[in-house]
């Protein structure tokens, strides 16, 4: 027998490296997150902490974008900015400070403002990954926000601000295929088993097991079993609370049919075919969020546009228009049986999946095959779009495997956000404790320095005008939104006693929380946010709006 090929050096160290997170979204997810780059606009605290918490966990690369020098100020507020650099390039200078974290990541800068670049290469921010913006005037962010969201570019928007945090996410459509749900239901097919399960199902006679054999069946097996008797009984699977009751009991009672001394005893494997009863009986339909992808638009119409993820509902739509039902997931939980009878099982789920997903994957070559013969028929000078190699083997596996918990995010326009006046948050503001009125104090902030070129209570002479000014921009936008409440002064004065400074604390908590969104952007797994995230530092309460 030849030995496994050893891994090389290079490979053993990078795992080392990063053993946490490829727990956490595995080799694809780091692949993803090493092609990806992503662009910050602004060296503010909350900048450089989010690009700190992705350069560490090694993002393929980074572009600074800013045009200011660093000042006394900025070095009392950022980590990465000392006394020496004042005069310096600030974009300059926290690029090279965040290099040194992981020599893995490249990283680059532009010392021009944003709105320097956005007026000379109109596209340039339409080529990453990702875009951060911190800190930006309403008069770059709103046309930056247009110009990504027809690009489908995501958005992070950031704002730190003495004890008051602020973040949202602007995402056109974003598609996740690993959720990770918190209490993943296990995908046994028990109530219509595929021909080669139902025949190894059969073949086990429960009642002509001793008690040792017994106790080493799979729970799904004894399940199985009981769940067959109660189909002869009562012509169907179990569907009320009480129905279900009555196939625990049969399980029960079949725990101790040759065992009179042991009737309360219930053996580990009886115990856990129990449980099942509720996690995987009537869990084989469709979930009603996954059938509305197969009927969405973006499923049913393709075009050359279209992404994998929609390319692949395609196919799976077709699979279960064939089949009635989702690909299986190829794995089983963990039980309590004998290596060779859990072994078995495995071998038998493993080989399903992988013959559905492979199925898929040679449909859409072909697919693509027959796009690409046609249009070269046709003669037509362009690129197809999409080659035959654009989905790969492993990217359809591992579809499949989750197509139970397939999710699309569709967010919403931050240009459109700020110019709308449809806003009713009057709700919210009636709870005197409620974080949203954080978000009015932000937009009024926001406006008031888009008016006056300046932060409130920036100078200490200026605190209490600028009181009365932010009162008043503030109240205006309430009017405009509808809305009759008014914010307390109190709230409004600390604002301006911030002075537009940042604490590092609350800016690394915040960097922090969006690092963690642009992983999830990058890599395709988790549920981003949905869409704004306001985290206030003195009472340490946090709370996420839909706008």
């Amino acid at each position: 027998m030849s030995s496994p090929v050893p891994k090389s050096p290079e490979q053993s160290e990078k795992s080392k490296k990063y053993d946490r997170q490829l727990r956490l979204w595995g080799d694809h997810g780091q692949k993803l997150l090493e092609n990806a780059k992503v662009c910050l606009i602004n060296v503010t605290a909350l900048g450089t902490e989010i690009l700190k918490s992705l350069v560490l966990p090694g993002i393929g690369a980074f572009t600074i974008v800013d045009g200011e020098k660093i000042t006394e100020q900025d070095t009392g507020s950022n980590f990465f900015l000392d006394n020496d650099s004042v005069g310096l390039s600030r974009a300059q200078v926290a690029t090279r400070c965040l290099l040194e974290l992981n020599p893995d990541v490249h990283g680059d800068y532009i010392d021009e403002s944003p709105e320097h670049i956005m007026a000379h290469t109109q596209d340039f921010f339409n080529n990453f990954s990702v875009v951060i913006a911190t800190s930006l005037p309403e008069k770059i962010l709103l046309p930056l926000s247009k110009q990504l969201w027809e690009a489908n570019v995501p958005l992070i928007v950031g704002r730190s601000i003495g004890f008051l945090a602020y973040l949202r996410l602007q995402i056109r459509e974003h598609t996740v295929i690993e959720v990770h749900p918190d209490n993943e239901i296990p995908d046994l097919r028990l109530e219509n088993p595929w021909p080669a399960l139902r025949e190894h199902l059969n073949n086990i006679d429960i009642l002509k097991l001793d008690k040792k054999d017994r106790s080493h069946v799979p729970a799904l097996v004894i399940l199985y079993y009981y769940l067959d008797k109660f189909k002869n009984v009562y012509g169907g699977v179990p569907v009320t609370r009480s129905q279900k009751d009555v196939l625990r009991n049969l399980i029960k009672e079949g725990n101790s049919f040759n065992d009179e001394d042991d009737e309360n005893h219930l053996e580990e494997n009886f115990q856990e075919a129990i449980h099942y009863v509720n996690t995987c009986i009537g869990q084989s339909r469709i979930p009603s969020q996954v059938q509305a992808l197969l009927d969405d638009e973006r499923c049913t119409n393709l075009t050359q546009e279209s992404s994998s993820f929609w390319v692949m509902c395609a196919a799976l739509r077709e699979l279960v228009q064939s089949d009635g039902a989702l690909p299986v997931r190829g794995s089983l939980p963990d039980m309590a049986a004998d290596t060779i009878n859990y072994v078995a099982l495995q071998q038998l789920y493993q080989k399903q999946a992988q013959f559905q997903a492979e199925a898929q994957l040679y449909q859409k070559q072909a697919q693509f095959q027959a796009e690409a013969v046609y249009r070269r028929a046709s003669q037509i000078a362009r690129s197809l779009g999409q080659s035959p190699d654009t989905i790969t083997e492993h990217e359809v596996k591992l579809f499949c495997k989750h197509a139970s918990e397939l999710y699309v995010a569709r967010g919403s326009c931050i240009a459109e956000e700020y110019q709308s006046t449809a806003f009713d948050i009057s709700s919210y503001l009636e709870d005197p404790d409620s974080l949203m009125l954080y978000y009015a104090i932000i937009r009024g902030l926001e406006r008031f320095i888009s008016e006056f070129n300046t932060t409130p209570g920036q100078f200490d002479d200026q605190v209490e005008p600028d009181v009365l000014k932010l009162k008043g921009i503030i109240g205006k936008l309430l009017a405009e939104w509808g809305c009759g409440q008014a914010i307390r002064d109190e709230r409004i004065h600390e604002v301006c006693r911030y002075g537009g400074a940042e604490l590092h604390s609350v800016s690394a908590m915040l960097g922090g929380c969006a690092a963690h969104e642009i992983i999830k952007l990058i890599t395709h797994q988790y549920k981003p946010l949905d869409n704004t995230f306001i985290y206030d530092a003195i009472t340490t309460n946090s709370a996420t709006f839909v706008l």
